[in-house]
């Protein structure tokens, strides 16, 4: 029996946005990645863009506030998030509202799901694959600089940053919704350094995992 369903968590610089579809292309399984809130956004009646303020990144919304929590690992988060001509939605309300559309999604015929701690939520399927894709920083470091930015793109510095920061908010996204540490092999069936092969060679490596799963 091949899975299913395959959860991709990868840190940033690992990949996962173009290994997903890569996964997703060989096993012939829709793609979900990270926005994911694209669905969300229809069931709680706000725009994707208000939507994306709650979004797992360091950039905006919940994920700055996710990221300033990191670094305060004994502050709770009492407070809500604001939605623009939409009131107030709690964090923990939004993310309800996206682990119903991972379930659904894995249901409809499955899929493979990057981001939004999917190993985590889907933890008890027995049709779904959970991967890890990390590496050592600098690898995951220099890929950044060379495959996810383009020429014209951000100094290493600011690229340095978003790697701390997009990490960082990742981190705290699981660790105050869910009490897990994403980096926990325990969490995941297969864990790969994906710094040290091609793309394709770790897309290759999963798929196969899942139609042996």
């Amino acid at each position: 029996m091949s899975a299913r369903v395959v959860t991709i968590s990868a840190t940033y610089g690992a990949g996962g946005s173009s290994i997903g579809p890569a996964v997703a292309d060989r096993l012939g399984l829709r793609f979900v990645d990270r926005a994911i809130p694209e669905l969300v956004a229809g069931e709680i009646g706000c725009t994707l863009e208000e939507a994306l303020a709650h979004d797992g990144r360091a950039e905006s919304g919940i994920g700055r506030i996710l990221a300033g929590a990191a670094r305060l690992p004994t502050v709770a988060l009492g407070m809500d998030v604001y939605i623009p001509d939409h009131g107030f939605v709690p964090p923990e309300e939004f993310v309800e509202h996206t682990e119903r559309v991972l379930i659904r999604t894995a249901d409809r015929g499955g899929a493979v799901l990057l981001g939004r701690a999917a190993a985590v939520v889907l933890a008890g399927r027995e049709d779904a694959l959970h991967v890890r894709l990390d590496g050592p920083r600098e690898r995951r470091l220099a890929r950044a600089m060379t495959d996810a930015i383009p020429a014209t793109g951000p100094p290493d510095r600011d690229v340095e940053r978003m790697l701390e920061a997009n990490d960082r908010a990742r981190t705290a996204y699981v660790k105050h919704f869910y009490g897990a540490d994403p980096a926990d092999p325990r969490l995941y069936h297969l864990v790969i350094d994906a710094t040290r092969f091609p793309a394709s060679a770790t897309a290759d490596l999963i798929a196969q995992a899942a139609r042996a799963f």
